[in-house]
């Protein structure tokens, strides 16, 4: 749940000045009010297990709102409003909120979401948590990586990788050893996203939990 959260706001917004794959996140973004795209997720523990994979079509809407919907092999639903976080399982009929900073904290998506107000389109944040540099090209992409400074962040690193001007996929390393790869297609840049796509309502006779 943390991960695809983390993930799933890691797409909002940051502007940078570094050079190379940073530039390019930079470009990316600096061009990019909203974003929607399919995704496909595949977890792989250490131990080798089984990979979990899912799949579905995320948006995001700059400053600060993201909408994140699983579709196989299960559903699940994360809206990011700006100010608060909902979480919602169908199977379960419950919700759970957080504020935006509480959700958040010191995870990947402080690198990208920057403040909810979109104050310095999150270079602050970039600059305070985490140590960024290139990585290099693989399988076709050009990758930057994002370490955080907080040895509470749960995780070990971030790598997102671009193809041109475009972000095609994120690898998160977790401090259990666990790898979630994001790959994403159907890409659309500056599509016109109803309001209500992010916000939300907890279902009639669903179980909320938290703010």
């Amino acid at each position: 749940m943390r991960k695809i959260l983390c993930l799933a706001a890691c797409l909002l917004a940051v502007q940078s000045a570094v050079a190379g794959a940073l530039d390019k996140l930079g470009a990316f973004l600096d061009g990019t009010k909203t974003m929607r795209a399919n995704f496909t997720q595949i977890v792989v523990a250490k131990n080798g297990k089984k990979p979990q994979q899912s799949s579905g079509v995320m948006m995001f809407s700059r400053p600060g709102k993201f909408r994140w919907q699983i579709d196989k092999p299960y559903n699940q639903l994360l809206v990011g409003d700006g100010e608060k976080v909902w979480i919602y399982d169908p199977d379960l009929r419950q919700v759970t909120v957080k504020k935006v900073d509480a959700a958040l904290g010191s995870t990947p998506a402080a690198l990208l979401v920057g403040e909810a107000n979109g104050k310095d389109g999150g270079r602050s944040a970039l600059e305070k948590n985490f140590t960024l540099r290139e990585a290099g090209e693989r399988e076709g992409l050009e990758w930057l990586e994002a370490t955080p400074k907080s040895a509470e962040s749960g995780f070990e690193k971030l790598q997102l990788g671009f193809e041109g001007n475009e972000l095609k996929a994120m690898e998160l390393s977790d401090n259990f050893g666990q790898t979630t790869s994001l790959a994403f297609s159907r890409i659309e840049r500056n599509p016109s996203l109803a309001a209500s796509l992010f916000r939300f309502t907890p279902p009639a006779g669903a179980d909320v939990i938290g703010e």
